[in-house]
């Protein structure tokens, strides 16, 4: 499995893409690097909620305090948007992840104007899934 590039990168290598058709393909290329999910990951407690595509979310709490995050989507783009959320909040504890503002993130990668509203509505269902549960480990 490829590994996914750090946040600085990320930014980078999408505003290196000359047109959005390439930023799609990126942001697709990013999805099919995640790690799969298991099929009994792929259960109804992980499904998050507010997403018109099917998205699983796994969180869990390593023995250092930093959160581990896992996902998967039905659908491309939306299993890339989840590999972008899952690199702005790499290496993060769950008061890290709480304190964190991805908008300024999606802002310089002008996201928000380039998504469906489906799409940022489903996109800001996982984070506020994401600090939700971040919260309750905390």
């Amino acid at each position: 499995m490829a590994v996914l590039p750090d946040k600085e990168k990320l930014l980078r290598n999408f505003n290196r893409c000359a047109n959005w058709e390439e930023k799609y393909l990126y942001i697709i290329e990013l999805g099919q690097r995640l790690a799969p999910l298991s099929d009994a990951e792929h259960n109804p407690a992980n499904i998050i909620q507010g997403c018109q595509s099917q998205v699983w979310i796994v969180m869990q709490q390593n023995a250092d305090g930093v959160i581990e995050l896992q996902g998967d989507s039905d659908a491309a783009i939306v299993k890339g948007l989840i590999a972008i959320v899952f690199i702005l909040y790499h290496q993060m504890t769950a008061q890290d992840i709480i304190a964190f503002d991805v908008r300024p993130w999606f802002e310089q990668m002008a996201l928000a104007q380039h998504l469906t509203p489906s799409r940022s509505q489903g996109l800001e269902a996982m984070i506020r899934a994401i600090r939700t549960q971040a919260a309750n480990l905390d």
